[in-house]
């Protein structure tokens, strides 16, 4: 059944972190929306019982198309999301990230999509000088962010050739509420709270001393739900999330302890070949285009996703997704797994 508000919105990834928290926030507006999943890093109990549901991968271009009928806007937050894993397993990356948004493109422009908004990462940027804006050249680190970096150049390209409106939105480290925090693999925030509620310390790479932004879901949202309608901002790359509280690796496992009241004293391993030290995007353009602004402190953020892990329980850490190189610059980590 449609909704007073008329335009149908389709998420992938809807039982993801992002994808559910936008679904819900498109249903509180009113609009239409449905929504694909795979369950590789969602939840079933993620989706909204309002939207309409497809069990579908979005390689499957052909299950897409269906599952795409009548969409309006599509918004790509599919995408398994790991970094630091991609310098190990860059064929399986790539497919989800590459592939998927070819095939999901693909969809979107069979269908006669309105507007795609692809969900891209700060790691576009690499090592360039921090804070990142968004007319930097894209320098890639790893093999997620080279996946990453040719999908905005498919997503740019589909949109002209086929008529229709794209957006390039840049999320950055985002937590949270509902963030999969039994993966060893990413959410650093959500690994770090899982092992000191067991009452393990925290596993820091190298020194500790890198240096990120985090975002609070909802601050997240806001902003990106407003890509659906803002006529401003068609064509462009923005980065979503805050340019303040800059903060090490070691001060956020600090923060999370004094939070829980926990007895810190992290173990450390070596670096993680190819993670980038300094990275932070400047939130200018964010403000000038959406109004951008944070209602969340890091604090206020990470309390909520503790209480919400809290009340959940504790998980053993699920090692779900295989290494293709095995070799000594893998983290032990990883192969022997100890998170």
């Amino acid at each position: 059944m449609h909704s007073a508000n008329s335009e149908r919105v389709f998420i992938t990834g809807i039982a993801g972190f992002l994808g559910s928290h936008l679904a819900d926030a498109f249903i509180e507006q009113g609009y239409d929306v449905a929504g694909n999943d795979n369950f590789v890093g969602g939840y079933e109990s993620n989706i909204p019982e309002q939207a309409d549901f497809y069990h579908v991968d979005c390689t499957d271009v052909w299950e897409m198309k269906s599952a795409m009928e009548g969409a309006d806007i599509v918004y790509h937050t599919a995408a398994l999301a790991y970094e630091g894993l991609s310098v190990f397993a860059p064929s399986r990356i790539n497919r989800s990230i590459y592939q998927a948004t070819s095939a999901t493109l693909s969809a979107a422009a069979d269908v006669g999509v309105d507007r795609f908004v692809f969900c891209s990462s700060m790691s576009r940027y690499g090592e360039n000088e921090t804070p990142f804006t968004e007319e930097m050249e894209p320098r890639p680190q790893d093999p997620y962010a080279v996946s990453k970096v040719a999908a905005e150049e498919m997503v740019e390209l589909m949109a002209e050739i086929h008529d229709f409106e794209y957006v390039i939105a840049v999320p950055h480290n985002i937590i949270g509420p509902r963030q999969r925090y039994d993966d060893p693999f990413r959410n650093v925030a959500a690994i770090f709270i899982n092992r000191m509620l067991q009452g393990k310390q925290p596993i820091i790479y190298g020194d500790g001393e890198q240096k990120r932004c985090f975002t609070f879901i909802q601050d997240d949202v806001r902003p990106l739900q407003k890509l659906a309608y803002y006529d401003n901002v068609t064509g462009e790359a923005i980065n979503i999330g805050p340019d303040d509280e800059f903060i090490t690796i070691n001060h956020l496992a600090e923060t999370i302890a004094d939070l829980l009241e926990f007895d810190l004293d992290p173990i450390y391993k070596p670096d993680r070949p190819q993670e980038v030290k300094l990275a932070n995007c400047s939130a200018d353009k964010a403000r000038r285009l959406l109004d951008y602004e944070a209602q969340y402190t890091l604090r206020e953020g990470l309390q909520e996703m503790i209480d919400w892990i809290d009340e959940r329980g504790a998980k053993e850490f699920d090692y779900h997704l295989e290494c293709e190189i095995v070799n000594e610059q893998t983290p032990e980590t990883w192969t022997n797994e100890l998170i």
